[in-house]
């Protein structure tokens, strides 16, 4: 299979790669992307990339605009065969034509975000790696709830969400931040407009607009372009941002931004390398001891838009999710189908038939709340697990009837 991997990557006229000086002896680490760094998602995991591989001694190499298809195998291979010791894949769809090369190339350490298989395929050398972003969206919208109380009186309580797809990832996101904004708004509700694509700039500013027009008074999103940040900063809405702050080119209406630091994670896997130790194959991580500086990660409030003391605010918040006297899915906030849950079996072991195996409740003390990390580090797979990732264009969803 290698031979063949190698004749296929070799008959490429070219392969978009850039190593930085690539002529010492340092090491060489790979990183595959979606889109380049107009897209703030892969932004973030190129900026995180380059940080760490400077930190550790390792030559970045990077291949960007890289689609979901067998064009990641190729990227993968040829990254392999110019000696990198360790690829990493960014996007969802990534995940088995990474895997397929990490078959080929034993000696090399394949890692992929947002992924669900490395644990069920047990491939020593391929692995999966995400965050607990579910609590920097809380967080997140703690910071909007705050903006909206702040608001002038009659400002409608409706929020807007742009959101990529209806994988589970985003639903989790999008619910998340809406029980920060609860917390501090009971009254409010949530609109979300679906785009049908990671990156469509576009679209996420026709559905921000939409989302307005609509009487939508704060806008958040999870999809990667500036086409809902450049939408409110016309309409002078404010918004909660993904993957960065804004707020150079939005300053009027950022008013703060969550990510994962990917930095964290590279600066971990290429330790590992480093030092000859095994990569976990299920990586997860959180918040740090401050907002700023863990894989959890918000940016600083916006100086013109955020509400009076947000940070503050943030930091009372966040040192109740670190010591889990707060749970960001508490059963109590919540219904599904009108009920609040105290069990929920959920898919963990990869199968094609999306089988329950796992209790995904758990009960600390009195409360009952979704496990978001702990069946299998990441515990945000498990509820993608439940909706199939099918590609659903441009659909409008009121979740409010779901969360009280």
């Amino acid at each position: 299979m290698k031979n063949n991997l190698k004749i296929a990557t070799l008959i490429l006229a070219t392969v978009a790669l850039s190593a930085c000086g690539g002529n010492d002896n340092k090491p060489k680490a790979g990183l595959i992307t979606l889109h380049d760094d107009t897209s703030t998602y892969d932004k973030n995991f190129i900026d995180g990339f380059k940080a760490a591989c400077k930190k550790m001694g390792f030559n970045p190499v990077i291949n960007t605009n890289v689609p979901e298809s067998a064009k990641c195998t190729e990227a993968a291979v040829n990254m392999a065969e110019a000696g990198c010791k360790f690829v990493f894949a960014d996007s969802f769809d990534h995940e088995d034509y990474l895997h397929k090369a990490a078959l080929s190339y034993k000696d090399v350490e394949f890692a992929h975000a947002t992924g669900t298989k490395a644990h069920t395929l047990k491939t020593d050398n391929f692995h999966n790696a995400f965050a607990s972003i579910y609590e920097g969206r809380y967080l997140a919208g703690v910071a909007a709830g705050l903006k909206l109380k702040s608001m002038p009186a009659g400002t409608s309580h409706k929020l807007g969400y742009v959101g990529a797809f209806t994988y589970a990832e985003v639903i989790s996101g999008f619910t998340s931040y809406y029980l920060g904004v609860k917390s501090i708004v009971e009254d409010v509700t949530m609109d979300v407009k679906f785009t049908g694509s990671w990156y469509d700039e576009t679209a996420e500013r026709n559905a921000a607009e939409t989302l307005i027009q609509g009487g939508c008074s704060i806008i958040s999103q999870h999809a990667d372009s500036w086409g809902a940040p450049t939408a409110c900063e016309t309409a002078n809405v404010p918004n909660i941002t993904y993957n960065g702050s804004t707020e150079e080119r939005c300053p009027n209406t950022y008013v703060i931004s969550s990510k994962i630091d990917w930095s964290v994670y590279f600066e971990y896997a290429l330790g590992q390398i480093k030092e000859n130790k095994k990569i976990d194959t299920d990586w997860s991580a959180g918040l740090g001891s401050a907002l700023d500086n863990g894989a959890v990660a918000l940016g600083k409030p916006g100086k013109k838009a955020a509400a009076e003391g947000t940070e503050a605010e943030l930091n009372k918040v966040a040192a109740k999710l670190r010591d889990g006297s707060l749970k960001v899915f508490d059963c109590s906030k919540f219904t599904v189908n009108g009920q609040h849950l105290t069990s929920y079996m959920a898919d963990v072991d990869f199968d094609k038939d999306f089988t329950p195996d796992t209790e995904a409740i758990k009960k600390s003390g009195d409360t009952y709340y979704f496990a978001e990390r702990h069946a299998r580090n990441d515990g945000r797979r498990q509820l993608r697990r439940e909706i199939h990732p099918r590609h659903r264009s441009h659909q409008d969803r009121r979740w409010r009837h779901l969360l009280r």
